[in-house]
């Protein structure tokens, strides 16, 4: 069986070399940051039954997935500006869809892998199709390689795209800002009190505050709010054109960009914009981009994408859930078809672009969420009302 190389070392790209693995297949990650603890990893992660989770029993991690789950965190709050709790859904104790860490989800990937099967610090920069139809990578650090078989698992800003779509994302008019605020049950109760045992929505037009409980007492917030693509253009950093996890400009510094967030909930309860105010860690600035809602390609021998690389979008509680079912299945289907890799691919983009079309057909999430009618449309979701 050929080696399979994959490019990044996200949840899906870890996924995949596991599935291949389990079949005696082997594989190499190629991974742009130098350690797996260099950037933070995202809050919890609900995994559901329909797609995460048989991603993970066919890798075989059923069990140890089991033990990262967080019991009582499928609770769920929707309050307005106010602080006022308009929607309260307590844990119902089904574990339907468990919260786990995703650092932690992470972890037990790597840890699930042969050593020495991430390179870390190597970050593609460029990739060409060879004329025998081999695939040539290029890396920061000055070293390349040469595969028979690759799989773009590199997120929104793929370098291995190009070789199969000149599709680009584009911003979708939203950023959102990360903090985390520690020990929050003894240093910030009415905060803790108003994010509740698990996640919490304060919404409004254009703009609102998402916060769950992590372990030891953090809450992890995202604040949301409708912007230009490069807003603060003046506090964000020239990275902002190629990752979506941009810090903040260390000249300007995390205050400036934390005033005019919280200048943004000005008016709003005091509980609440201490999700802002009272945090712990700099903000983390990410722009939301989206890849074009049909975005497919023909067939190009030897190379496919997974994940945000193929069908990148905005939040919507299905990106890390697809991300490993599509690591899942096509790790399978080489497996089923080792002497025929291109009925692999084939079977894998076929399933995966019929999945993302039926995504794209579904509402908007951000529109629901921060829309016109905010946050009664969410409330109208999430209890199946309709909006």
């Amino acid at each position: 069986m050929t080696p399979v190389t994959i490019i990044g070392a996200g949840l899906g790209g870890l996924l995949l070399a596991r599935v291949l693995h389990t079949h005696g297949i082997p594989a190499t990650i190629h991974e742009a940051d130098p350690t797996p603890t260099t950037r933070t990893q995202g809050g919890l992660l609900d995994i559901h039954p329909w797609n995460g989770q048989p991603a993970l029993a066919a890798a075989g991690l059923t069990e140890k997935f089991q033990r990262l789950v967080l019991p009582g965190r499928e609770s769920y709050r929707v309050l307005d500006h106010t602080g006022t709790a308009l929607l309260d859904l307590p844990d119902a104790g089904t574990g339907e869809r468990p919260e786990v860490p995703r650092a932690e989800l992470r972890h037990m990937l790597l840890e699930s892998l042969p050593e020495h099967t991430v390179h870390w610090g190597h970050k593609a920069t460029a990739a060409r199709t060879l004329e025998d139809g081999r695939h040539h990578i290029q890396f920061t650090d000055g070293t390349t390689i040469t595969t028979n078989l690759l799989i773009g698992a590199d997120g929104a800003w793929s370098r291995i795209r190009p070789l199969l779509s000149p599709a680009t994302p584009r911003h979708v008019g939203y950023t959102s800002i990360e903090y985390f605020l520690h020990d929050a049950d003894h240093r910030h109760p009415a905060t803790a009190q108003a994010v509740g045992t698990g996640s919490m929505f304060a919404l409004a037009p254009g703009k609102g505050l998402l916060a769950h409980r992590e372990r030891g007492g953090t809450l992890h917030v995202y604040v949301q709010l409708r912007t230009p693509e490069h807003w603060p253009a003046d506090t964000t950093t020239a990275a902002a054109a190629d990752t979506t996890d941009t810090e903040t400009d260390a000249e300007t510094g995390p205050e400036v960009v934390t005033a005019r967030v919280a200048a943004a909930f000005d008016g709003w309860a005091p509980q609440l914009t201490a999700l802002i105010t009272a945090a712990d860690t700099p903000p983390v600035v990410r722009p939301l981009h989206t890849l074009p809602a049909d975005h497919r390609w023909p067939r190009v021998p030897g190379v496919t994408l997974i994940g945000d690389a193929a069908h990148l979008a905005p939040p919507n509680g299905e990106g890390a859930n697809t991300a490993l079912q599509d690591a899942a299945e096509l790790g399978q289907a080489i497996a089923a078809h080792p002497d025929d890799v291109e009925t692999a691919l084939a079977q894998h983009e076929h399933a995966m672009f019929e999945r993302a079309a039926a995504h794209a057909a579904a509402e908007d999430t951000y529109d629901l969420m921060l829309g016109a009618t905010a946050p009664h449309s969410w409330i109208a979701m999430m209890t199946g009302a309709g909006a």
